[in-house]
């Protein structure tokens, strides 16, 4: 008990001394800053008390609205103050940033004009993209006049832009008149401009030539949007293939980071992910089913758990099947594939009712095979199909390592 006592005393001066320094800061600010902090205190809590973070969000909005990014910004800050994990309210705060960066320097820097093209949608973000495009232009005609060539450092520091930027710029604008704003009076002519434009600043950009390709295959001329498919899947397929491998390969120690590096590298020299799943649709309806399946494949290396790339290897072999000498083994391989499809469709929750309806029309057309007439699968209860796929993943992993 008397070790108690004592402790607590020797405690007790290192809490005034915490004390003793908290108070010779405020001690250092004029009566006006102590002033102006107290009232800031007393104004959060009196925001906490009268407003929900969503009302200041709205308020927040209002004020983006009528271009009021002081006080927007305030309003946002307030409503995290409320709610520090709000991943809507961090969003927005990013989006305030990036607007007064606008509004405090138009002209310099394309990256914050990207950032806004990619969080709004339809003309709004077509106007950002477009604005950036023209920052980028005018950077890069004054690094060409410059001694120092492409090399020059660009103002607001941004890192120097290149040709490839240009390009990418112009694919969002073209991907934007290509779905959202389809249905807009000249939507497909500038749909066209812009691939046109990307493919003029880097005739070699895969994303540039797969749009062309889909712009053609809208426009019912298949065998030049096909010409345009296979230039843009020749740039990067063998890059999935060396790192396909590359993963395959057994490493030593001392060789791992220099693999890593490479693949990293491999990586880069693809197309996003999303825009990989759209060349394995376009090589579906160009007949190339071989390269559509190795495109496929290579993506459920990356992620299984993408419902619309089982779909599309499961349509794949279906398509297949109707060569005679093989249809046992594409109609055997089309079942597996949609059979997980289904599964993992009903696991996730998704919501594109159009696939899992064309999903069942193939596995109804297909029938059961030998193995699922055994199993009894298609009476699991739907409960059930999550662990079931879960498991026959696994399954499949263990098969794959004994191997």
């Amino acid at each position: 008990m008397g070790g108690q006592a004592k402790s607590k005393k020797k405690n007790k001066p290192r809490r005034k001394e915490r004390h003793s320094n908290g108070d010779s800061g405020l001690r250092n600010l004029s009566a006006q800053e102590r002033m102006k902090l107290k009232m800031q205190e007393k104004a959060k809590k009196k925001t906490a008390e009268k407003y929900t973070a969503e009302q200041l969000l709205e308020k927040t909005e209002e004020c983006m609205d009528n271009f009021n990014f002081e006080m927007a910004q305030l309003f946002c800050q307030r409503a995290l103050d409320i709610e520090p994990t709000n991943l809507k309210i961090l969003d927005m705060l990013g989006n305030i940033s990036f607007l007064k960066a606008v509004e405090l320097s138009p002209e310099e820097g394309h990256s914050k004009y990207m950032y806004l093209g990619q969080i709004h949608t339809g003309m709004e973000a077509v106007q950002y993209f477009t604005k950036g495009i023209e920052v980028m232009l005018n950077a890069l005609e004054e690094s060409t006049q410059s001694a120092a060539g492409a090399a020059a450092a660009l103002p607001d520091s941004d890192p120097a832009v290149t040709a490839k930027d240009v390009s990418v710029a112009f694919c969002s604008v073209a991907e934007i008149f290509f779905t959202d704003l389809c249905m807009e009076e000249g939507a497909a002519d500038k749909c066209k401009e812009a691939i046109e434009r990307a493919l003029q600043y880097d005739p070699d950009n895969p994303e540039a030539l797969q749009l062309m390709a889909s712009y053609l295959f809208s426009t019912e001329s298949p065998q030049d949007g096909k010409d345009y498919l296979m230039r843009s899947v020749a740039l990067w397929l063998p890059s999935q293939r060396k790192r396909a491998e590359h993963s395959l390969g057994g490493r030593e120690e001392e060789e791992e980071e220099e693999e890593d590096e490479e693949e990293e590298r491999l990586q880069n020299e693809m197309p996003p992910y999303e825009s990989r799943i759209t060349t394995g649709k376009l090589l579906v309806e160009a007949e190339e089913y071989e390269t559509a399946s190795e495109v496929l494949e290579g993506l459920l290396e990356e992620d299984d758990e993408v419902v619309q790339v089982w779909y599309l290897l499961g349509w794949v072999c279906y398509l297949q099947a109707e060569k005679p000498e093989e249809a046992e083994t594409f109609k055997d391989s089309a079942r597996t594939y949609l059979t997980k499809a289904k599964k993992l469709y009903l696991k996730l929750r998704c919501d594109d009712l159009a696939m899992l309806e064309h999903v069942e029309q193939l596995l109804g057309e297909l029938g059961p095979g030998d193995e699922d007439a055994d199993s009894g699968d298609e009476r699991l209860p739907l409960d059930t199909i999550g662990d079931d796929f879960v498991q026959s993943s696994d399954d499949e992993d263990e098969d794959a390592m004994e191997h």
